[in-house]
């Protein structure tokens, strides 16, 4: 068994060994906690959490950090509009994010830091570098020399002579335009902390990089984010870590976007889908399905039309499961998921591939349950648990108990009247009028619910939109 991953840095997929034997650790950027999250936001946190689902599967101890970045120019601009301080919209979204991640079924981090803790860790990481040569302070900020890490640019792939680095405001005193700053000068108003080159805040790479050092040390397994964290983020880290002295990250591995319109979902784009309001018309672990079942390198384009798809798919698997524990009660996941789906996990976390899996062991338990092959139906059942039990999407876990409805507090009343129409639709059958029983089941797959009689009675449940 070994789990393959595509490195980014190396730009192939590569054999995955940890540093450690046993042992993965991983550091995931995560929120910069300006707004409320989009699901372009969470399909990064989801799409690691199923890596890390996989690699506790394959018997691996996970150390899983996942930081907030509570301090940036966003904010600070966000701040100056609202009339609010800082620190109070960092963490009502912050908030956000993480019931967000708990909606869509992600495991909590290991460690979650705030870079507002850290600030003792970056003065340390700026001091070493500056005595190393590799930073410099300028006017109150504090730079890093580009010029002065020989790898800079490997990761991104691009030619220093032709680099546009992004700049901030008041970024004075450079040496160089493609330096870029480590730690930026107090202006009025905003917040700051002390320092030897006076007060001021970090800038967003540092952040990570002393996180990273922080909690994994000077060398860790897996540094992940989005593919739009390349450049300038993740380049600017490598450069202070390993100028530094760390080996830092020994494999980059980088998600797609969620887009629309074929641009990339972003608040300043307007183009966003709030979670928030997206978890009132969808059930999250639908879209869980949407979100995490597509390669995480691959680009969703979003649309209703495909959220519709993936409910439908994933009902057909839910429909599955309700029957056979009708059928035979309770049924616990298998101990190990079919050879075809590790092996799909394992080449790069090929979750498309292993959800045909799914599908093809879902149909295989359909036929067995019209076969009345209650051992066979169950034996699948099993099969099927331990495999969307890998990609956090197992109904029967406790963590979608309830959530079988889109409106959990109308379900029993809803429930209540639909059993008075399904009363008078077993009347009918009773009473061998076909036509007037069909009718009633006709008119209430119309209104979206769709009718199945099962061994205990008529049930029901809310077809595809």
């Amino acid at each position: 068994m070994t789990i393959r991953l595509h490195d980014t840095n190396a730009r192939q997929i590569r054999d995955f060994v940890p540093l450690t034997a046993g042992c993965v650790s991983i550091y995931l950027c995560g929120a910069t906690v300006q707004a409320a999250p989009h699901i372009g936001h969470i399909r990064s946190g989801l799409n690691f959490d199923i890596m890390r689902r996989w690699f506790e599967y394959r018997g691996y101890d996970v150390t899983f950090i996942r930081n907030v970045t509570d301090i940036d120019d966003k904010i600070i601009k966000k701040s100056a509009e609202q009339g609010r301080p800082w620190w109070a919209i960092g963490y009502e979204n912050e908030r956000a994010f993480n019931a967000g991640y708990d909606a869509l079924g992600c495991l909590p981090p290991t460690y979650e830091p705030r870079a507002t803790g850290h600030v003792t860790e970056m003065v340390e990481m700026m001091r070493g570098l500056i005595e190393r040569g590799h930073a410099y302070e300028a006017d109150g900020n504090v730079y890093f020399d580009v010029r002065s890490y020989e790898g800079y640019l490997e990761l991104s792939n691009q030619d220093l002579d032709d680099l546009r680095q992004p700049s901030g405001d008041n970024e004075t005193g450079k040496r160089d335009k493609r330096d870029f700053a480590m730690w930026k000068s107090a202006k009025p108003g905003e917040p700051s902390w002390e320092t030897p080159w006076g007060r001021g805040r970090p800038g967003w790479h540092l952040e990570c990089s002393a996180m990273a050092h922080k909690y994994l040390g000077t060398a860790f397994d897996i540094h992940g984010g989005g593919i739009d964290l390349i450049f300038p983020h993740h380049e600017n880290e490598i450069a202070q870590a390993k100028a530094f002295g760390d080996e830092f990250a020994k494999y980059w591995v980088h998600n797609g976007w969620v887009t629309l319109s074929g641009e990339k979902m972003s608040k300043s784009l307007g183009n966003s889908v709030l979670v928030s309001e997206m978890v009132k018309h969808w059930r999250p672990i639908v879209l869980r399905y949407y979100l995490g079942t597509p390669h995480y390198r691959s680009m969703i384009e979003y649309s209703e039309e495909s959220l519709r798809d993936a409910e439908s798919a994933f009902a057909r698997i839910e429909g599955f499961v309700q029957r056979v524990v009708e059928k035979a009660g309770p049924v616990e996941a298998a101990a190990e998921v079919p050879p075809a789906f590790a092996e799909a996990m394992d080449d790069d976390l090929g979750v498309p591939q292993a959800l045909a899996i799914v599908h093809t062991t879902v149909r295989q338990g359909n036929s067995a349950l019209a076969a009345d092959d209650k051992e066979a139906a169950v034996a699948r059942l099993a099969e099927v648990r331990a495999m969307l039990g890998v990609l956090g999407l197992d109904p029967l876990d406790p963590h979608w108990a309830g959530e079988s409805d889109r409106g959990e507090d109308l379900h029993g009343v809803v429930d209540t009247l639909v059993r008075l129409v399904l009363d008078q639709r077993q009347s009918a059958r009773e009473r061998k009028d076909w036509p007037a029983a069909d009718a009633i089941r006709d008119q209430l797959n119309q209104s979206g619910l769709v009718i199945e009689d099962s061994p205990s009675g008529p049930r029901w449940t809310l077809g595809p939109r």
